[in-house]
């Protein structure tokens, strides 16, 4: 992470430039996460089947009114997004997916994260469900999201333009 020393001289006043210059990159990096909040960055997988739809997973901890969401989770630390994606799809679904290509969303503006969408297909695997987590997975088309659906995520899902099949 590289902070300007225009933005040094801003916050902290000229005296801290000169001590900025000497700390170096390391000791600037940590500096620099300590004065900043920090986030947690949330990866989801947009897997579809051969017809098109949608792998949607009703959630045990999430509200009622808004239950059914994309298998995805928080990205561990020193993990690639794409492979916190297949991770998550795995633990979820006992699924094994295929993650490809650059992100096909981002979304920000949270208060604590960010949010990649990746796509991905299904490449092995059962399904078998986290019941500690997950109460039910089901395809959906498109056209067809449950109710039970934070009007967010649909909006998101609706921006993504996904092509049919």
């Amino acid at each position: 992470m590289k902070i300007s020393l225009g933005a040094v001289r801003g916050r902290c006043g000229a005296w801290a430039v000169p001590v900025w210059k000497r700390l170096g990159g390391r000791a600037q990096w940590r500096l620099a996460r300590l004065r900043h909040r920090t986030f947690l960055v949330y990866a989801g997988g947009i897997v579809r089947d051969e017809r098109g739809r949608i792998l949607l997973l009703r959630h045990r901890l999430w509200p009622e009114y808004r239950a059914w969401g994309l298998p995805g989770g928080y990205v561990n630390a020193g993990e690639r997004l794409e492979d916190g994606v297949a991770r998550e799809v795995r633990e979820e679904t006992s699924l094994e997916v295929e993650v490809a290509g650059p992100p096909l969303g981002l979304a920000s503006g949270f208060l604590h994260r960010v949010e990649a969408y990746y796509a991905a297909r299904v490449v092995g695997g059962r399904m078998e469900l986290d019941a500690a987590e997950i109460l039910e997975a089901r395809w959906f088309p498109l056209d067809g999201l449950p109710d039970e659906m934070s009007p967010r995520l649909r909006s998101v899902i609706a921006s993504l333009d996904l092509k049919p099949g």
